[in-house]
């Protein structure tokens, strides 16, 4: 009796250790409905989890298992009652035709949560390559935006680790009014001839940590814009691409301020420059201050360090004054490589607002073109220099008398 007694126990334990665990593991979009067949659109099963997800008030994990996806957009909204985790396996497609994502031009939005985790070595794939043929951004200023791939806006305390974003439209992640976000193990990945398939864009956030990642892609691999605060970037590849850019800064009305930027131990590769900031020449003020670039590779990179107050892609400058965008405290240390043009090193500052308290140490970049001697090109800056400096670094630059 006592035996049949102790089965009974055992097996109402299992019971309930059963309905425990189906009630606590994951949200499979499969068993929601979702197709792995690529063609299938998932935007309700996915909306459908996350209402379950988001709703809980334990921590809960959305799986996307292995398999192709369909995802026409998503548009995923907090606040959340417990952390969120969407685990994915398998490969997101978004359509090919831009015009069939229609909810403010944004393929995956996520906003307004706290505490999500977005993990499980799967793939974004933006299907760009049509798109791409129907940017004009790049040549026009009135043009009709392309949808991103991942817009994470006002989101806060979050990871993205071991995900890909493949042929976005146009940016790959896009984060807006977000704090304490990491991106671990990321790739992006693009060709390179991908117009403004900016690879992370940092705007009106803080706390921002991206590591161990690989990023190539058609226009900056990290591009920081105005408000950005407190941006540590580490060990990431970066190539094809445009490099790693503070700015375009100085476009804009009322643009806030960049403060606390740290790029260390990254290797740039074949691209169009290597690390850099820039603002627009007009009359529109601004900052960026506490700078620091520090143990960078340079492979072949055209440009590898430049501050460029006179950036105007292809002529769309209507005003033609000196940029207002005070630039300070910048450091360039312990760069090293090769240079894809002689112009190896190039600061050309604002002749209203001159450049302050540039640090250049331990730079060494050769150039082995046919095109002269590697060189810089300096104006409106007097850096402090020390270390070994090759090439030989602004040996005749001035600072205007009216703004000295």
């Amino acid at each position: 009796m006592a035996g049949a007694f102790g089965i009974t126990l055992l097996c109402s334990w299992l019971f309930f250790t059963c309905i425990v665990q189906a009630q606590t593991g994951p949200i499979d979009v499969t068993q929601l409905g979702a197709k792995p067949d690529g063609s299938a659109d998932m935007s309700q099963v996915l909306a459908d989890a996350w209402k379950q997800a988001c709703n809980s008030t334990t921590a809960s994990t959305i799986l996307i298992p292995k398999g192709t996806f369909l995802l026409k957009e998503a548009s995923l909204a907090g606040p959340c009652k417990a952390p969120v985790e969407i685990q994915i396996q398998g490969i997101i497609k978004a359509p090919e035709d831009p015009a069939q994502i229609s909810k403010d031009n944004e393929w995956m939005t996520i906003k307004y949560v706290d505490q999500l985790t977005l993990s499980g070595g799967g793939t974004l794939d933006g299907q760009g390559a049509k798109a791409w043929t129907q940017n004009e951004c790049r040549v026009k200023t009135e043009c009709s935006k392309l949808p991103n791939t991942l817009s994470l806006n006002f989101v806060n305390n979050t990871v993205i680790r071991d995900l890909t974003s493949l042929n976005s439209k146009l940016f790959h992640v896009n984060l807006f009014g977000c704090n304490n976000i990491t991106f671990q193990h990321f790739t992006i990945t693009a060709p390179g001839d991908s117009p403004n398939t900016d690879g992370i864009h940092i705007g009106h956030s803080t706390g921002v940590v991206i590591t161990d990642s690989n990023i190539g892609t058609g226009d900056d691999c990290i591009s920081i814009g105005d408000g950005a605060k407190q941006v540590n970037i580490s060990k990431v590849t970066c190539g094809p691409g445009h490099g790693i850019s503070v700015g375009s800064l100085g476009r804009y009305d009322n643009e806030l301020p960049v403060e606390g930027i740290f790029v260390t131990d990254c290797t740039i590769s074949g691209t169009l420059n290597g690390v850099r900031v820039k603002s627009w020449p007009a009359a529109k003020s601004g900052s960026a201050t506490n700078m620091h670039f520090e143990g960078i590779i340079m492979q072949n990179v055209s440009n590898p360090v430049i501050i460029d107050q006179e950036y105007c892609p292809n002529n769309q400058c209507t005003n033609t004054a000196p940029s207002s965008v005070k630039i300070a405290q910048v450091s360039f240390k312990n760069i090293t490589g090769t240079s894809a043009t002689p112009a190896a090193v190039t600061l050309l500052c604002s002749k209203s607002i001159p450049c302050d308290g540039v640090e250049i140490a331990d730079i060494d970049l050769a150039y082995n073109g046919n095109q002269g001697n590697v060189s810089s090109n300096c104006a409106n800056v007097k850096p402090a220099l020390s270390g070994k400096l090759n090439p030989p670094i602004c040996a005749n630059a001035t600072i205007p008398a009216q703004a000295a």
